[in-house]
C-alpha cells in the first residue's frame, strides 16, 4: 500500500523543494502538482468542488508544474513526481514532448505523466481548445508527443497537429516513454486507456470502492483487447482524504497507490500535517 501527494503549489504556500524532500524523508512515493496556466477574470464555468461553485483562490497562483517538478527532481532521489494533472490541449505539443522527457532526464526516470483535456472552458478557449472535442484533441496531442518520444527523426500529421521530420531530444530515459496516467471516469475512459494509456487516475470525489473495482475490470478487459498487457495497469487514487479507514477500503478494491490531497499552506502546517499523515497511515 502506497501513499502519493498532489498539492495547488503557489506563490504563497510551502516551497516546491522543501515539500518534495519532506515528502521523501517521511515515505511517501509520489508526488503530483496540478496546472492552471491562467484563470480568466470572467467565468461562466462553475466549480464542481464547492456548493456555492465559486474557484477556490490558489488556482489562481498555481506555479508552471514543469519547473516545479524539475526543482523537485534535483531535490530527490526516489521520489516520483508527475503533473496532476497537465491539462494537454492547451499546449504545444512539440513542447510539451521535450519538457516531460527533460524532467524525466533530470529524475533518472522517476516522471509521471498525468493528464486530462480540462474542465473549465472559460480558460481551455483562450488556449484556442476545441473544447466539445477536447479529448479527441488531446489524444491526437499524445499521438504526436509520443511521436516524437519515439522516431528518430519524428513526424507527425493530423487534424489539430502537423510537423515534418524534425529533430526533437531529448528522448525520455523511461521506455517507451513516462508512465501515461490518464484522468476520468467516464463511460469512454476504458476506450482511451486501451490506446494510449498505462495507469488510472480517478478522483476521489467521483469514485466509490465499488465502482473502482468495476473501472479497473473494465480497463483491464479494453486493454487485453487491444493486445496490451493489462496486468501492468495501476490505479492511482486521486485527491483523497487521510483516512485509514476509507483508504483501505479502496487498497481492497483495487487501488495501487492512493494519492491525497494537501491544503495549499504555508511550510510550517504543511510539514506539520505531512508528519501527522504519516504517521497515521504507514
Amino acid at each position: 500500500m502506497e501513499y502519493g501527494l498532489c498539492m495547488f503549489v503557489t506563490d504563497y504556500t510551502i516551497d516546491i523543494v522543501t515539500l518534495a524532500k519532506t515528502a521523501e524523508r517521511l515515505g511517501f512515493k509520489m508526488l503530483l502538482v496540478p496546472e492552471h496556466p491562467i484563470i480568466p477574470v470572467e467565468m461562466k464555468t462553475p466549480f464542481a468542488g464547492r456548493s456555492d461553485g465559486v474557484l477556490p483562490e490558489f488556482y489562481k497562483h498555481t506555479i508552471d508544474p514543469f519547473v516545479a517538478l524539475a526543482a523537485a527532481a534535483a531535490a530527490t532521489e526516489t521520489l516520483r513526481i508527475g503533473t496532476g494533472i497537465c491539462l494537454v490541449p492547451e499546449r504545444n505539443p512539440l513542447i510539451t514532448a521535450k519538457e516531460v522527457a527533460s524532467v524525466d532526464l533530470i529524475s533518472k526516470g522517476r516522471f509521471d505523466f498525468g493528464i486530462g483535456a480540462g474542465w473549465l472552458r472559460d480558460e481551455s478557449e483562450i488556449f484556442g481548445v476545441d473544447f466539445p472535442r477536447r479529448w479527441a484533441q488531446t489524444r491526437e496531442y499524445m499521438m504526436a508527443m509520443k511521436a516524437c518520444w519515439g522516431a528518430d527523426p519524428s513526424e507527425f500529421s493530423g487534424k489539430y497537429v502537423n510537423f515534418p521530420k524534425l529533430w526533437c531530444h531529448p528522448k525520455p530515459v523511461q521506455k517507451p516513454h513516462p508512465p501515461i496516467l490518464m484522468a476520468g471516469e467516464g463511460e469512454k475512459l476504458a476506450e482511451r486507456m486501451a490506446e494510449y494509456g498505462d495507469e488510472w487516475l480517478p478522483r476521489f470525489r467521483n469514485i466509490t470502492p465499488e465502482t473502482l473495482t468495476e473501472g479497473r475490470k473494465r480497463i483491464e478487459d479494453a486493454m487485453s483487447g487491444k493486445g496490451r498487457d493489462a496486468s501492468k495497469l495501476k490505479v492511482n487514487l486521486f485527491g483523497a482524504t487521510a483516512d485509514k479507514e476509507n483508504n483501505e477500503k479502496f487498497f481492497a478494491a483495487g487501488a495501487d497507490r492512493i494519492v491525497l490531497m494537501m491544503p495549499s499552506e504555508n511550510e510550517e502546517k504543511s510539514v506539520a500535517r505531512l508528519e501527522q499523515w504519516a504517521a497515521d497511515l504507514m
